[in-house]
């Protein structure tokens, strides 16, 4: 099936991009917002932020230097406030400091009732905890509700638009590391689709793959456990950064790193040149492919 271009409209509210956005798709109820937590007291004004929706609150962990979430649902209150008056609990909440940045779903029509934000609660913490990208805050499993199976197709289509979305604010939280190749069909054979690399050495034996995004190492591949003396200091940061996803001299997740020399260093635990140490099966580097060698 052909995939179809989508028209997304962004509004910078305050005349900047690093200020409150506000998202909009064609043919799409759906209504999102990108707020600052510096700028939250900005949105005293707006109706619809008043309104019942879902939010996620994104950090970084003052810990780990690691991505952290928290996703909450938030419904209209006697006193008319919804998801503005969560969201100004949250920020006068010491527990909750590290969140920056709030990311708000609701619609323009005013249609989510509890049951619609506690299935749509629950369908956005089980993504973004299966895609394993950020640290999800949330400590208990939120309640999915009962919902027809009429009302389940209308809320998985706003998911649908929310994942794309959520990916224009800059934000991959529902995308997994390593994109799922599709089903094998009698579609022409897609020659973009970028091949499977491998580095072996007398320490290491390592598969991976190009992304968007920088370079995969996949899991069950087997690390260099020795730093050699020249490792440098990025990779000796690396290699402390993600010592718990390492298990007897073995990768336990697929882990992504900015480039392919970062991910060939993090696997020797030594200086390397990723363009020549990655190769395919039949021994082509990563320069080989680069530069359109066959």
């Amino acid at each position: 099936m052909r995939i179809r271009g989508k028209s997304i409209n962004l509004f910078l509210m305050d005349g900047t991009a690093s200020g409150r956005i506000k998202c909009t798709l064609a043919n799409w109820t759906g209504l999102a917002y990108k707020i600052p937590r510096t700028e939250l007291d900005k949105c005293k004004e707006r109706d619809d932020l008043k309104q019942s929706g879902v939010y996620f609150l994104f950090g970084v962990s003052d810990l780990t230097g690691e991505n952290v979430v928290y996703i909450g649902q938030a419904g209209v209150r006697k006193n008319g406030e919804g998801i503005l008056f969560r969201l100004q609990e949250h920020k006068r909440n010491p527990d909750k400091d590290y969140w920056t940045e709030a990311v708000v779903f609701t619609t323009s029509n005013n249609s989510f009732g509890p049951t619609e934000i506690s299935y749509l609660e629950n369908r956005f913490c089980n993504l973004a905890t299966e895609s394993n990208r950020y640290i999800v805050k949330n400590g208990n499993d939120p309640t999915p509700g009962n919902v027809t199976e009429e009302k389940e197709s209308e809320l998985e289509e706003f998911i649908d638009y929310a994942k794309i979305v959520m990916g224009t604010f800059g934000h991959r939280i529902f995308e997994p590391v390593v994109e799922i190749p599709p089903e094998p069909s009698v579609e022409p054979v897609n020659t973009d689709v970028e091949p499977i690399l491998y580095l072996k050495t007398t320490k290491a034996n390592a598969r991976g793959r190009r992304t968007n995004e920088g370079f995969v190492v996949f899991k069950d591949s087997t690390v260099s456990t020795i730093p050699t003396k020249s490792c440098p200091d990025t990779i000796l940061h690396l290699r402390k950064l993600y010592a718990e996803k390492i298990t007897n001299d073995v990768l336990t997740e697929d882990t992504l790193f900015k480039s392919p020399s970062a991910a060939a260093g993090f696997v020797t635990y030594s200086s390397a040149n990723g363009l020549i140490m990655w190769m395919t099966d039949d021994g082509r580097t990563l320069k080989d492919i680069e530069n359109g060698e066959p």
